[in-house]
């Protein structure tokens, strides 16, 4: 018979696991998975060897031919949201490196002239983020490329199934080591194309433990946590990494109230350890304001702002290293 003490230990890590799993549900249940559509397997693209302008046009060609050939099948399909959604995506003014139109969809796009960018930002999404919610992940990139400037480019890397918000597998880690090893491989690659370019990560949410699994041995300046769970790590050193990493919590973001703990259970863990913005977790804080979970990058809001500093490499001296940063808050 199990002694007192361990029917306590197992039913505390049953209750804190539930309560991880509620704690991230709540704030936006009713959120559900896009439905499966149909779309063609995506063309074999020749390699790049630079991000010279005219092999970036040629890229971009052969994929928004691929956009139009998943378009043509979702109107087969029936779902006309879908359509006018990849429509828009076709369009001659977008910059897509890469696109997978089946299932959620995969994507990786581009805002900014790559071929001329000293400063390059790979923003890395969240739950949720799939072809019919792309407008918020476009929204965000235009943001930050707006508030960077000339001599920057967004990229916008949707190369993962995210989550979805309401669902077991947000509390898990699984989703994340699948993608890790795509967005290693697409940073340096990247990398390769802009060798003189200042490169950043951005780690949204769900995000965030995508880049904690992704971060040994990158070589970019920064990796910014925001909006984050925790990365499945007791610290930033565990992430293994030179670059300088970055977190910030606005004052209205939900995700403060998510248990910062991990669980070692018998097939998965549960949770995501130490709170990213904590003094334990040890990585630089900036100031995010008032921002709530969805909406750090909004136009002209103080998490902006600051992201853009980094990015930049404008803030790589003089900010506070604990609690310090005005708008980050400590679950």
């Amino acid at each position: 018979m199990a002694s007192p003490g361990s029917r306590g230990n197992t039913l505390r890590r049953t209750l804190l696991a539930a309560l991880i799993t509620v704690s991230v549900a709540v704030p936006v249940s009713g959120a559900a998975r896009p439905a499966a559509v149909p779309a063609p397997v995506p063309a074999l693209l020749a390699p790049m060897r630079a991000a010279t302008p005219t092999a970036l046009a040629e890229r971009y060609a052969a994929t928004r031919d691929g956009i139009r050939a998943a378009e043509r099948m979702a109107v087969g399909h029936g779902d006309r949201k879908r359509a006018a959604g990849l429509r828009t995506m076709a369009g001659p003014e977008r910059h897509f490196l890469s696109f997978d139109g089946r299932d959620g969809g995969r994507s990786v796009e581009v805002y900014g002239d790559l071929s001329r960018a000293e400063r390059i930002a790979v923003l890395v999404p969240g739950s949720d983020t799939s072809l019919d919610t792309y407008w918020r992940l476009r929204r965000d990139s235009v943001a930050l490329e707006r508030e960077l400037g000339e001599g920057s480019a967004v990229v916008a890397w949707l190369g993962y199934d995210p989550p979805a918000t309401v669902s077991p597998a947000v509390t898990t880690p699984g989703r994340a080591d699948r993608a890790a090893p795509e967005l290693r491989e697409f940073v340096r690659w990247l990398i390769d194309l802009r060798p003189a370019a200042r490169t950043s990560l951005l780690c949204h949410s769900y995000g965030s433990v995508v880049c904690g699994r992704a971060a040994s041995g990158l070589e970019v300046a920064d990796i910014v946590l925001y909006g984050s769970p925790g990365t499945g790590h007791d610290n930033a050193a565990a992430l293994h990494t030179r670059a300088t990493v970055w977190a910030g919590r606005g004052s209205t973001d939900w995700v403060a109230h998510v248990p910062h703990a991990a669980l070692e259970l018998p097939f998965t863990t549960v949770g995501f350890g130490t709170d990213p913005v904590s003094p334990e977790f040890g990585a630089r804080l900036f100031a995010a304001g008032d921002s709530g979970h969805s909406d750090y990058l909004k136009r002209d809001s103080v998490s902006l702002r600051s992201i853009a500093r980094i990015v930049a490499g404008e803030a790589a001296s003089g900010e506070p290293a604990s609690g310090e940063a005005r708008g980050s808050r400590h679950a």
